[in-house]
C-alpha cells in the first residue's frame, strides 16, 4: 500500500533515550518492559518490545532509540505501551533498534 506525504507527516517519529528496562515476564513471548525519555516537550513514554534476542535490560539502558511517540495506547497484559520502537528485521527476523548513528538532541 503506498501512502502520500500528507499522510505520511502525520507520523510523529522522535529520538528518545531509554532510561529504564525490565523483563516481561507475563508476556507471551519473550520482552522487555522500556521507558523512554523524548525530552520535556513529550516526557516519559513507555513501550513492550520483542527485542530479547539482541538485547538485554542492562544493555538498552542509555541508548538512544527512535520510536513512533503518537500511536494510540495499547494495553499488552498488564502493561500499558504508549510508544512504538522502531526496528528491522536480522537475517533471522529478529528486530534489531533503530538509532541515530551520532548523538542528537532528545525529542527531536
Amino acid at each position: 500500500m503506498k501512502i502520500d506525504f500528507k499522510t505520511f507527516s502525520k507520523i510523529d517519529i522522535r529520538v528518545g533515550i531509554v532510561t529504564k528496562a525490565e523483563n516481561f515476564l507475563e508476556a507471551r513471548n519473550p520482552a522487555i518492559k522500556i521507558w523512554v525519555d523524548f525530552g520535556p516537550k513529550i516526557g516519559e513514554l513507555k513501550s513492550s518490545a520483542q527485542i530479547t534476542h539482541h538485547y538485554d535490560v542492562n544493555s538498552i539502558i542509555g541508548r538512544q532509540v527512535l520510536a513512533v511517540t503518537n500511536f494510540l495506547p495499547r494495553q499488552i497484559g498488564n502493561f500499558m505501551s504508549e510508544v512504538l520502537l522502531l526496528g528491522v528485521p536480522d537475517e533471522n527476523g529478529k528486530v534489531v533498534l533503530i538509532r541515530p548513528d551520532i548523538s542528537v538532541p532528545t525529542g527531536g
